[in-house]
């Protein structure tokens, strides 16, 4: 009998756990939603055994949570890639990472930040050589920005939340959370500084959990001129494992900055930012040595 045929029948949570009940499950899911979508790649990161790998590939197929594409006919080889009922499990997956961050490898609290030498930190700096995954964000307009083809050097910085005033914003207890605070600068200092990164040769997108409508009503606001971006739907939070936090019923960056190369590989990473005015400086000294623009 099959683990799922002994599952409550009336109970979303077991009838899940029927499909999603072994570790190296979620860890294939959290893999194949970053990007590593063959088979050797697979069974390189993670070190199961091969047959463990294929018999667990084999049940996420056949459970519509992935499709296989195929890649090559002789011999025959495939991409392991997400279905939608696949991408309806990133919230899940944010949402262990965050729980098992704040609660196993934290003290509990709630933060939007980080210490400088934490474990969370350290994972977030490993991004450096990472290629972004194959998203696509809506803007503030709703049209989608696939960042991974954008062809040109670009600053990606992550922040919590920024609302325009007189709109539903800001939860109950917003500034008392360490390092919420700072979103408006964070953007009005980019903004300032927009000329210059455009010298350099390097785009800016602001990039947060909010609604593509919050985001064009706070770009008006701060007059923005460049594109804010949604990852309401955590593709790219949980891709990336990007630090998040919980506030007002939402998942919510925590404030970091990625400086992307025209391959869409992560070349640098500001994480913890501690000054959100000071890191646009710093992330512009390091976008003009990356990008070998003098200045």
């Amino acid at each position: 009998m099959r683990r799922e045929d002994l599952a409550d029948a009336d109970c979303g949570i077991a009838q899940a756990l029927g499909v999603l009940g072994d570790w190296w499950t979620f860890l294939i899911v959290r893999d194949v939603a970053g990007g590593t979508t063959r088979f050797d790649a697979l069974q390189r990161e993670l070190g199961v055994s091969r047959r463990a790998l294929a018999e667990r590939l084999a049940a996420l197929v056949e459970h519509g949570v992935l499709e296989r594409r195929s890649y090559s006919r002789h011999p025959p080889r495939y991409d392991y890639l997400l279905t939608a009922r696949g991408e309806g499990l990133l919230p899940v997956l944010i949402a262990l990472q965050d729980w098992g961050t704040r609660h196993l490898m934290g003290d509990g609290e709630l933060t939007a930040t980080a210490d400088a030498d934490s474990a969370e930190a350290r994972r977030t700096h490993h991004l450096v050589g990472r290629r972004l995954p194959e998203v696509a964000l809506p803007g503030a307009d709703g049209r989608p920005v696939a960042l991974a083809t954008m062809d040109t050097w670009a600053v990606l910085y992550l922040f919590p939340g920024a609302y325009a005033p007189g709109t539903p914003g800001y939860p109950p207890g917003w500034a008392e959370i360490p390092g919420a605070r700072g979103c408006t600068l964070e953007s009005s200092t980019y903004a300032k500084r927009h000329s210059d990164f455009a010298a350099a040769g390097v785009r800016v997108h602001g990039i947060s959990t909010q609604r593509p409508d919050q985001l064009a009503d706070f770009a008006a606001y701060a007059g923005l001129p460049f594109p804010l971006l949604s990852d309401q739907d955590g593709r790219l939070a949980a891709g990336l494992l990007l630090p998040v936090f919980r506030a007002g019923g939402a998942t919510r960056f925590k404030r970091l900055t990625l400086l992307v190369d025209p391959a869409a590989v992560v070349r640098a990473v500001q994480f913890p930012v501690t000054d959100p005015a000071g890191s646009v400086q710093e992330m512009l000294t390091l976008a003009r040595a990356h990008a070998r623009v003098p200045g």
